[in-house]
């Protein structure tokens, strides 16, 4: 029997080649949507996981864990992202994720979450870099303030031009 399976990212090549993946496994049915408003919208259905996107075009993922979970009431959900910080895993965790992954993620990481095994390469820890470390105390702040940008500047002591410049950037990868 397959497990149902929701995608819920805005990349349509990365859920494409995800969907052929997982239902290549023989163990997964896939459905897919572009928003989280959109699976919201669609028939409830027996849900075993969810992987959500944190940035949809104009929609946050954190902001819609909730409301997933009370409808499709998955047994993971867990959030992917290309902008990880410890200040949105905190607050992904707290709504109810069951996982965290940082895109790229791997597809065999994807299935050890999913299958609750512990991942088969072995994870190097590594101390933050000073600009991995300025990142995730921006992302701090940035919480703190509920994502204002203005009052999370000041607060930072920066203008607030420069702080959305930091923020347009992708986030420091460990390497």
């Amino acid at each position: 029997m397959t497990k149902p399976l929701l995608i819920i990212d805005d990349d349509t090549r990365l859920t494409a080649v995800l969907e052929r993946r997982f239902t290549a496994t023989g163990n997964y049915s896939v459905t897919t949507f572009d928003r989280a408003s959109s699976a919201l919208a669609a028939p409830a259905q027996p849900c075993y996981a969810i992987l959500l996107d944190m940035m949809i075009d104009d929609e946050l993922g954190l902001e819609y864990i909730s409301a997933l979970k009370d409808r499709y009431q998955p047994q993971h959900l867990i959030i992917m992202t290309g902008y990880a910080s410890i200040a949105t895993t905190v607050t992904a965790m707290k709504r109810g994720a069951t996982d965290y992954l940082a895109k790229p993620a791997s597809f065999n990481e994807l299935i050890s979450k999913l299958e609750g095994q512990p991942a088969t390469a072995a994870v190097e820890h590594k101390p933050l870099t000073a600009a991995q470390a300025e990142w995730e105390h921006i992302q701090r702040i940035l919480t703190e303030h509920d994502g204002n940008i203005s009052r999370t500047a000041e607060a930072l002591g920066m203008h607030r031009r420069s702080l959305q410049r930091k923020l347009q950037k992708h986030s420091p990868t460990k390497k």
